[in-house]
This record gives structure tokens, C-alpha cells and sequence, in this order.
């Protein structure tokens, strides 16, 4: 596969992986960029993985990550200096994608990231373990904990009707 399919196939599920994980649509576009970027020069290596896009997947989470501290490191700093503003403008979204953002939000960055990879990303648990920098038995306990506290909160938001 040349790198413009795969870019066409995968780029759309990282940048949308990146604002589920970050919640900030700008970030995730930048995130994104940089990680196909890197993709890209590295290409003829990555090109020859079983899953490409689980690696370009891991470029996006660590820039990302480093991205966020810096912007919330500089946010802290700003707030030293200026009063934020109080108007603040709200854009209109999908029941399903609030959904899906309250279940996201009631848990860590560490389960919120592994749900992410494996349902998203679909990778592996011992893919899941590497990009996380933990053990296969983490990552499954990490992903079951995040389940149960995703369902538990599902059951307080949703009202069902017999």
C-alpha cells in the first residue's frame, strides 16, 4: 500500500481517536497532522508493519500527550496573568457524540486512552501493552475497569422504559 491510501484510509479514525481522547477538535487536527507526518518520513519502515496505523496511532497519543501539557502549562500561566472571560459559545452536537464524551469524561486519561486503542484503534492487547508502556494484565484490568465505570455511569444517564 502506498502512503496517500493508507493516509486516506486512517486518517479520519486518528483525528477522530485524538478529539475523543483530548476533547479539543484544533489539537486533534494538529495531533494528527504530525503524526502522519512522522508517518510519512518513516514510511518504508512503517509501511511494513502488520498494523501501520496502530503505529501512527502511538506517534499521536505521546504528541498529543506533550502537546496537552504544554497548552495546560501555558493555560495555568495565562490565568496568573489575565481573567478569563465568562462568554463562552456552545456548538450543538449529537446526542450520540455527548454520549459518548460523558462516558469518556467520567473516566482517567489511562482507561479513557486504553478504551480508545482497543475499540477505536482495535489494537491488541499486547499492541495496547507496548503503546502504553505497561503489562498485557494492566491493560486488561485497566479495560475492565474502564467498562464497568462506563457502564455504571451509562445506567445513571440513560433513562430506560420498560
Amino acid at each position: 500500500m502506498d502512503f496517500d491510501t493508507y493516509y486516506a484510509a486512517s486518517y479520519d479514525r486518528v483525528r477522530r481517536a485524538m478529539t475523543l481522547t483530548f476533547r479539543d477538535p484544533e489539537l486533534a487536527e494538529e495531533i494528527a497532522q504530525e503524526a502522519f507526518f512522522q508517518t510519512l518520513r518513516r514510511w518504508k519502515k512503517v509501511s511494513l508493519l502488520d498494523h501501520p496505523e496502530g503505529w501512527t496511532m502511538v506517534v499521536a497519543l505521546n504528541k498529543g500527550r506533550d502537546l496537552h501539557r504544554r497548552r495546560v502549562r501555558q493555560e495555568a500561566k495565562q490565568l496568573l496573568l489575565v481573567r478569563p472571560s465568562a462568554n463562552s459559545s456552545g456548538e450543538a452536537q449529537v446526542d450520540a457524540r455527548l454520549r459518548v464524551t460523558e462516558l469518556l469524561e467520567g473516566l482517567s486519561d489511562r482507561q479513557r486512552e486504553a478504551l480508545l486503542l482497543r475499540y477505536i484503534t482495535q489494537l491488541t492487547i499486547p499492541e495496547i501493552a507496548k503503546a502504553m508502556g505497561c503489562a498485557e494484565g494492566t491493560v486488561k484490568a485497566t479495560l475492565h475497569a474502564a467498562l464497568a465505570k462506563a457502564s455504571l455511569h451509562a445506567k445513571d444517564t440513560i433513562n430506560v422504559i420498560d
